[in-house]
């Protein structure tokens, strides 16, 4: 069985695009750990509700079984694949990061990787979906869960805007933040690999890449028009896919006038060979093998290189 690729909400699994590429396992104890955030979220801000001991202990039952849920889910998985990658998005709330920790320190386990991702929603859908791809290849799971790092630096992930007013996930300037006031006014939010933002109709488009990339867009409350007819010909994409929006997504983004995209490399032979062109060296605390700098499964750093030894040059006349 293939390494496991396991994502922390059903809305990151993109369907696959061939019957050869597996589906990625939703872990319901991250989505559980979501829901029961943004619950205590709510009613922190409802100060009309109150809460009685008795109501507050039953809320509290099924909570406390989650965790035995969680050690089962995720045992099961290492069970049938051996190892599993879980991406998490950065924005994700610090509860489901806990119950993550929780899990790998309860099972005492080292094949667990946990990799957390600063790509918007629909960015991370795109490489959750990368990862299932070249899961059937023959990569290590070391090398696979390390390979999410490299391939994030080429997925361009954006969105069209209606308002950057309360966008914190991307550098506004103040005139950008005026502007957006401007009935009308739209803007084109790059956020990976590089923030960008451009205001549509004025300042240009976004750097596209400089590769060949199929591009997936979700709608909001706007029209995909400026998406399909303007960007992906100046990105010259090799096709549009509409997919869902992702509910994280207005969050994120900060509204929910928007229409998010994605371009990213769409091959798998080329994804294998951008990850194997990269040199693989072994962790020295766990053994696994890794590209880059880092394992992504003990998070142990590559010892610096060993200093050459210097060369002394002979003296004058000597053997």
């Amino acid at each position: 069985m293939p390494t496991a690729i396991a994502v922390t909400s059903p809305e990151l699994v993109l369907p696959s695009p061939d019957r050869h590429t597996p589906t990625a396992a939703v872990l319901q104890s991250a989505v559980q750990a979501a829901r029961a955030h943004a619950g205590k979220g709510y009613a922190a801000k409802s100060a009309a509700t109150k809460v009685s001991t008795k109501a507050s202990a039953k809320a509290q039952g099924p909570q406390a079984q989650t965790l035995d849920q969680a050690l089962t889910e995720m045992h099961t998985l290492i069970e049938h694949h051996g190892y599993v990658i879980v991406l998490c998005p950065s924005s994700a709330p610090p509860a489901v990061l806990h119950r993550l920790h929780a899990i790998r320190s309860v099972l005492e386990s080292d094949r667990i990787a946990l990799v957390r991702s600063d790509l918007p929603p629909l960015g991370l859908s795109v490489l959750a979906l990368q990862l299932r791809q070249l899961s059937i290849c023959d990569f290590s799971p070391g090398v696979l869960a390390c390979a999410a790092r490299l391939l994030s630096h080429y997925i361009y992930a954006g969105a069209l805007l209606g308002s950057v007013a309360k966008l914190d996930r991307v550098p506004v300037t103040l005139r950008s933040h005026t502007k957006s006031w401007v009935p009308g006014a739209q803007f084109a939010v790059l956020a990976a690999p590089r923030p960008e933002l451009v205001k549509v109709g004025g300042d240009g488009l976004p750097a596209g890449p400089g590769f060949s990339t199929k591009l997936l867009y979700a709608a909001g409350q706007l029209a995909p028009d400026w998406v399909v007819d303007t960007l992906a010909p100046a990105w010259n994409v090799q096709g549009c896919v509409d997919v869902e929006l992702s509910a994280d997504s207005p969050r994120w983004w900060a509204t929910g006038k928007l229409v998010e995209f994605a371009a990213a490399i769409p091959d798998i032979s080329v994804l294998y060979q951008l990850v194997s062109s990269v040199r693989r060296e072994d962790c020295h605390w766990c053994g696994l093998e890794l590209i880059g700098d880092r394992c992504a499964f003990c998070a142990a750093p590559m010892p610096p290189a060993a200093p050459e030894p210097a060369v002394h040059a002979l003296p004058r006349g000597g053997t």
